[in-house]
């Protein structure tokens, strides 16, 4: 059976707090466990009202204490806006706190704007060009290196499992290179997964943690008992793409029924093709789309998307989800 992993951005809605999001994402958390899903991720995204998972490492403390078993993680770290010592004591404090439960998924992206870059980083020295040598350095810190002559305390010795993130050949090539495991964001960017999936595999080097090539690519998942209801509450995510893509992000709005429909052509097939790595509807709509997904990616595990704007819902479509995910 192809794994089932799931991640989170912590939406937070039109009505809703940032309190509740966090408090809806260990409940989710510990629903995902409950079904069996293998991991939750979530993502590092900055200066956004409608996310709310901006401080990482503190949202999977939050997960972590919610939950008993699943694997935690970021997917992930925008790593050039970290000093590599300060992930280490971080990713390093987790893993004490949950022994062989953490996940360290490594992305280049600034997580949000220049001005908010530069915000968090005060100086854009460190930028992603340097991104796989800050890699390096993690892993060393990670090691317990005596080379760098310092220790990260917490972190040293842990050898917290690394992913590579990527929504290009770029993010293929180094993980290939480094013998790490990818993931590719294909929920929103899935232009060059097939490139970079098969760029990954070829260029494989087995490493101390891999000695094989490991693929996990994100799908987006909608699943109601109709089609019509999985349409509504998928509207809630299409707005929010959409508002990302027109420069104008905020908190996540309540479905609007016919929305997809409602819009201009143009913006229509923007989202049908950002969002083309998507199943909507009942339980046999969600795995006729994982399974095309997976015959189409041979990837060894899904990273389910799911983001709505009513909590149950959103429970439903992860049981849903799972139920469908057995078949593969």
């Amino acid at each position: 059976m192809t794994k089932l992993s799931f991640l989170d951005l912590v939406p937070v809605t039109e009505t809703g707090t940032i309190a509740q999001s966090l408090a809806n994402a260990a409940d989710l958390a510990c629903h995902a466990e409950e079904l069996g899903y293998a991991r939750y991720w979530v993502a590092e995204h900055h200066g956004m009202a409608g996310i709310a998972s901006a401080a990482t490492s503190v949202v999977l403390a939050h997960l972590g204490h919610a939950t008993k078993t699943i694997r935690i993680g970021s997917a992930g770290i925008m790593l050039p806006n970290h000093a590599p010592m300060v992930i280490a004591e971080q990713f390093g404090t987790l893993e004490a706190l949950f022994p062989g439960r953490i996940d360290l998924g490594l992305g280049r992206a600034p997580g949000s704007d220049q001005r908010v870059a530069r915000a968090l980083r005060r100086t854009l020295a460190s930028d992603e060009r340097q991104f796989p040598q800050d890699v390096l350095e993690l892993q060393a810190f990670l090691a317990g290196d005596e080379q760098l002559g310092i220790t990260a305390v917490p972190g040293a010795g842990t050898h917290i499992p690394l992913w590579i993130l990527g929504s290009s050949t770029f993010g293929a090539q180094l993980a290939a290179m480094l013998g790490l495991p990818y993931a590719f964001a294909s929920h929103f960017a899935p232009d060059a997964l097939d490139e970079a999936l098969d760029i990954y595999r070829r260029q494989f080097k087995p490493s101390a943690q891999l000695a094989e090539p490991y693929v996990a690519a994100a799908f987006n998942s909608f699943a109601a008992d109709t089609r019509e209801e999985a349409e509504l509450l998928a509207s809630s995510q299409q707005q929010a793409f959409v508002a990302l893509r027109t420069g104008n992000p905020g908190k996540m709005q309540p479905p609007l029924e016919g929305y997809k429909n409602s819009l201009p052509p143009n913006a229509r097939a923007i989202l049908d093709h950002v969002l083309q790595c998507s199943a909507v509807g009942t339980a046999d709509d969600i795995a006729a789309g994982l399974k095309a997904f997976v015959a189409r990616t041979g990837v060894d595990e899904v990273i389910i998307a799911s983001s709505m704007y009513d909590h149950d819902a959103r429970k439903h479509s992860l049981a849903l989800t799972m139920e469908a995910g057995r078949a593969l």
